[in-house]
This record gives C-alpha cells, structure tokens and sequence, in this order.
C-alpha cells in the first residue's frame, strides 16, 4: 500500500500536472472502483483543479464548486500520468481522468479489488474520510508521546494504526522501528520516555529519508516505480537478508495477509518473535534466539 513518501510524491506529480487545469472528462471503466453515487460522477467534468491533498493514505483533488475527488489506493492500487497524444494502456484500468494536458489512470493489480474513488461535496464530507492520525512530520515529541501512550498496543500496531498516526502502513513502520532499535511487540504501555524519542526521531527521520529518495528516483517525472518493496530498506521485505548494522538474517513474523520484519539482534536483544503458524508448528523445537538459529543452521 502506498505510504506518506509515495503519496507525497504522487501528490507533487499532480500538483505540477493538473492543479489549475480543467477536467475536461471522466471514463469509469470499472464500476466497483467507484463508491459513492450522490454527485454523480459527471458533476466533476469540466471543473478546474483547485488543489492536491492527502488525508491519511487518500489522496484528494479539489475541484471547484467543493467538490472532492478522493482516491483510496489500497494494497495495489497505483496511479499513472501520460502525456497529450500518448494513448494509455487499457490493462488494468478502473478509471480515467482527461484533461488538456494529459491523461490521469487508476489501475489495480491482481483479482481482489480494493482500490476507490469518491465524489464528495464539501470539506465537512472530507473531514469525515480521515481516520483522524497524527502527522508525524508536523507534531512534536510530547504530542507524539500522547498519542503513542492513548492506547495499548504493540508497537508495530500503534504505528500503522490511521486512527493513532497517519500515513505509516507495514513497509515503513518496519524500517522506523528498524532506526530505533525497537522490538514491534513492544506494548505502548512499557516503552520508556527514552525509546519514545527514538521512535519520535527514527519516524521522522525514515519517513523524510524515503520522501526524499522518492523524489530523487522520480527525477521530476510521474512516479512509475511504487512499491512496498525497495532494495535499499533496512529489513522490510529482507527476510533471511542480512541486516545492514550487524549482519544478522532478517526474521519475519506472520499473519494474515500481512509479515513484519525485523533484525534480532539490533531490535529484541537476540530473541526471535514467535511467528503464530511456525512456532505452534514446531513448539519446542522453536528457536529461541539468533544464536540458536545459527547453531541449527
């Protein structure tokens, strides 16, 4: 899923693309993609670009008469950018936006279709689509120590929960709790004013560090290349990768549709996180430690 680096890089793409431009025409070629009836989705046509937002991990376009055209990207959803005259693919299209410029397309990968479009009046209808999440970049220390303390949960939960933070999903969370030196199971109740900063500082820093290597890699040119899955992250996506610190294998953690990732011993103290499936499979013979590991390896 898209994160805050990649949404601010879509978000700076289009700003530079369509922000005082007309929408001249909209193409739903998917209908599931669309999720609210009530303006319909013609009332955006031909009404200019006010601005680009990001409200949590959608993006929105203000169109004049306040009007909201809001994305909600998902797991596989992606946006692209082609030029006047340059025809876009038809693969995998949900959605198509013309404006004298350009054309902008929603596409999503693979069989479950999760990505959205809304057609809202109004910012109070806005408002109502954000979880509420604090935005890391723009708060300080104490009121991230609030909102972290608000509620008991693991850490890896806290970050990645809308309500509590905004913008910060599974890749990103893996790679901040990587920078400070923390275990993802750690309760929000037992972290210390110490490693509250740490996560404060390793969550701004990641989340500046990635922007930044985004914009670079994008070079001014529409991002193509968004993923939760880059070759530079610490330990997100490096399960059995060597960790860049110490050298020690990458472990993983998993559940449902989702893993964590995480080196032993920069952030447990070498004590490997039971994985719910593999751990109850093996029960005794669960490692349990990197030096274990290593011994059996």
């Amino acid at each position: 899923m898209p994160e805050l680096p990649d949404l601010t890089v879509y978000l700076e793409a289009l700003e530079r693309r369509i922000v005082g431009r007309r929408l001249e025409r909209v193409h739903i070629v998917s209908p599931f993609v669309l999720r609210t009836a009530v303006p319909p989705i013609q009332a955006a046509e031909q009404r200019l670009i006010k601005e680009v937002r990001r409200i949590g991990k959608r993006l929105a376009l203000a169109l004049e008469g306040d009007l909201w055209l809001v994305f909600h990207l998902m797991i596989a959803g992606r946006l692209h950018w082609y030029e006047r005259g340059t025809a876009p693919p038809r693969r995998a299209v949900l959605a198509r936006f013309e404006f004298d410029n350009g054309s902008l397309t929603l596409t999503e990968s693979g069989t479950k279709r999760r990505a959205s479009i809304r057609l809202i009046e109004g910012e109070a209808a806005l408002r109502r689509l954000d979880p509420g999440g604090l935005e890391i970049l723009q708060s300080s220390l104490a009121q991230f120590a609030q909102r972290l303390r608000s509620e008991n949960h693991t850490l890896k939960r806290a970050l990645t929960d809308p309500r509590l933070f905004s913008g910060i999903g599974n890749a990103y969370s893996d790679e901040i709790l990587h920078a400070a030196r923390l275990s993802p199971l750690l309760l929000t109740s037992r972290i210390d004013d110490a490693a509250v900063t740490r996560l404060y500082e390793a969550a701004r820093g990641q989340l500046q560090l990635w922007t930044e290597r985004l914009r670079t890699l994008a070079a001014g040119q529409f991002p193509e290349k968004v993923t939760a899955f880059r070759k530079d992250m610490s330990v997100h996506g490096r399960f059995r990768e060597s960790c860049p610190v110490c050298g020690t294998p990458v472990q993983r953690i998993r559940y449902a549709d989702n893993e964590t990732n995480y080196c032993a011993r920069c952030q447990t103290a070498g004590r490997l996180l039971a994985d719910r499936a593999l751990s109850r499979l093996l029960k005794q013979d669960w490692p349990r430690d990197v030096d274990a590991l290593d011994r059996e390896g």
